[in-house]
């Protein structure tokens, strides 16, 4: 029997969109025959996945998992291509399985979870449902204090704080607050230095279309980058409960502090395909005439 390296099941995998462990397994039975492997899956289920592996999946869920001990936090975001199988009881059964996966792994490495069972559970999923299905990706936060999660009610938001004092209850407001808000670093100094020099550069470059003086440029540019900072992080923006108070306030008034968080929205990032279906037709149309 022929060995079969890692690169040649990272080619079938380019191939085919298939996992891992599924194009291992055909190219033993193909004995390393990569024509040959790809010929096998395309006769079994396997290669109808994939085809629809090739289909952008932007819609789907976030959910949530905090330990007993409040001491380690978890997200995962599954895709679907539409919100009618992301409210499918079988896609949210695979979303459950994949988050305690994840807690029972202990890891966010999402091809490595993915890796066995699950993912033959995925394009089980991908056959009965007829869509493309995408484990997209995990998050961890293990904490000193404790961890608290905020999942919204349409499960396409979920949150995770990592306070180091306070109660559940406090936690909570602070996590449907980034989730509603949604800043950028918990506190100003998070902020990375190349997004700050990056807005910068563009505040520099509209105060001096102003006409004014350097030295009013340069303290119009201060007075921006204070207020950017304060809009984008956390801890200096109005809660959302309370306006009056900052989030930082009602973190000092409860001898509380933030240590991190992580945000999920479903889709973010995934460009979406607007299909004009008419168009799609005419075309069609068009090529069966020619």
């Amino acid at each position: 029997m022929a060995a079969i390296s890692a690169s040649l099941v990272k080619d079938l995998r380019e191939r085919t969109s298939l996992g891992m462990m599924e194009c291992k397994k055909a190219l033993v039975e193909a004995n390393g025959d990569i024509d040959l492997a790809i010929e096998n899956l395309r006769k079994s289920s396997g290669m109808k996945a994939a085809k629809k592996a090739g289909r952008v999946a932007a819609e789907g869920v976030v959910t949530a998992r905090i330990s007993a001990d409040n001491k380690t936090g978890l997200l995962v975001e599954v895709n679907s291509e539409t919100d009618f199988v992301a409210r499918d009881d079988s896609f949210l059964a695979f979303v459950n399985l994949v988050a305690d996966k994840a807690v029972e792994s202990n890891s966010a490495d999402v091809e490595e979870l993915m890796s066995g069972e699950l993912e033959d559970a995925r394009e089980s999923l991908v056959q009965k449902i007829g869509e493309n299905i995408s484990v997209r990706r995990i998050a961890r936060i293990e904490s000193d204090g404790f961890v608290t999660a905020y999942v919204h009610g349409n499960k396409r938001i979920a949150v995770l704080v990592d306070l180091t004092l306070g109660t559940e209850e406090l936690g909570k407001d602070v996590a449907m607050h980034v989730a509603a808000v949604n800043p950028q670093v918990a506190k100003p100094d998070n902020m990375p230095q190349d997004l700050l020099d990056k807005e910068k550069e563009i505040f520099c470059v509209q105060a001096a279309e102003s006409g004014k003086p350097p030295e009013i440029i340069e303290k119009m540019v201060e007075g921006r980058m204070r207020k950017f900072l304060s809009e984008n992080s956390l801890t200096e923006q109005p809660f959302v409960k309370d306006p009056d108070m900052t989030v930082g306030k009602l973190l000092a008034n409860t001898n509380s502090d933030i240590s991190g968080f992580v945000r999920f929205e479903v889709g973010e990032g995934i460009e979406k395909v607007e299909e004009d279906f008419a168009a799609e037709v005419a075309k069609q149309v068009e090529s069966a005439g020619a």
